[in-house]
């Protein structure tokens, strides 16, 4: 139209950073927040991405830094990107006299001692 050659159309796209969400290339990189419980017994937990919530199943013995994949979640394409999630256990507060105990009962009661692997 207009008499003009035809012709390619370029365009540049830049992300601004999001605060719960990064990319890498096509894949969305997000951390999940999950309970001391939800990591060690397993769970199904909902996640928030872009195109809706989804559930997740988080494995039993999960620990903080796992990361979960979900195929052709990611970034809009062909092909589309993935999203991948990094578990993250978060500590409920010490802040009542319930959650002391219950902390205390576990110290006593676990064999555990999380810098043994470090040694």
């Amino acid at each position: 139209a207009g008499g003009s050659a035809a012709g390619d159309l370029l365009l540049e796209v830049q992300f601004r950073p999001h605060p719960r969400y990064r990319a890498d290339g096509r894949d969305l990189l997000l951390t999940v927040p999950v309970a001391p419980w939800e990591a060690a017994l397993g769970a199904v937990v909902p996640v928030r991405l872009p195109g809706g919530e989804v559930r997740v199943r988080v494995p039993e013995g999960a620990q903080s830094g796992a990361q979960l994949r979900l195929r052709g979640k990611g970034i809009p394409g062909d092909p589309p990107g993935d999203a991948r999630l990094d578990l993250q256990v978060v500590l409920p507060p010490a802040d009542s006299p319930r959650a002391r105990q219950l902390y205390e009962t576990m110290a006593r009661e676990l064999d555990f001692d999380p810098r043994a692997a470090a040694q």
